[in-house]
């Protein structure tokens, strides 16, 4: 995907404590190909918690969001400030979402104009992937997107991206 006008940043800082390690490391390329499959060659990566230098980021930038512990937001808004300056918008994908379909990008940003901020849903749970505007770039708070009113577009017809919280719930392929 060309248009320099959607900025795309994976959100990879968080502790990971209930995995009990660095689980970016090992959820973050499923991510990033899906985003690959999607179109999307220009990606931000934001760490914050654990080093993700020993990951192939496939030629995405990464940035550091050294106030990571204050919240999802604060993660949010390192990857924002990344962004280019003609950016409208920021498709905003997780990087504990390993069966993330590329067709549920492709879907949010077809209804990226509808509202401030689009959601995916799978069976009724907001997820991701999320297009946010730049007129709410300066209103993220350290909670984080969840915390915002979203419009949801359905996409229950595709695979749920996942949560990957604990060991137990790795995929056998990622195993």
């Amino acid at each position: 995907m060309t248009d320099r006008t959607i900025g795309t940043i994976v959100l990879a800082a968080g502790a990971a404590s209930r995995f009990g390690g660095p689980k970016q490391v090992i959820l973050l390329p499923s991510v990033l190909g899906a985003a690959r499959s999607a179109g999307i060659s220009d990606l931000v990566v934001v760490e914050g918690a654990h080093s993700l230098a020993t990951v192939d980021l496939d030629g995405a930038r990464r940035v550091t969001a050294d106030d990571w512990a204050v919240g999802p937001g604060a993660s949010l808004r390192a990857g924002l400030r990344a962004l280019s300056d003609d950016c409208a918008v920021a498709l905003v994908l997780l990087a504990d979402g390993p069966h993330l379909d590329p067709r549920a990008i492709a879907r949010i940003l077809d209804h990226r104009g509808d509202a401030a901020l689009v959601a995916a849903t799978y069976d009724g749970t907001r997820s991701h992937p999320l297009a946010v505007d730049r007129s709410l770039w300066t209103a993220i708070p350290d909670e984080g997107l969840r915390a915002l009113e979203a419009t949801l577009i359905d996409c229950s017809d595709l695979s749920d991206p996942g949560d990957i919280d604990t060991p137990d719930l790795l995929p056998d392929s990622l195993r």
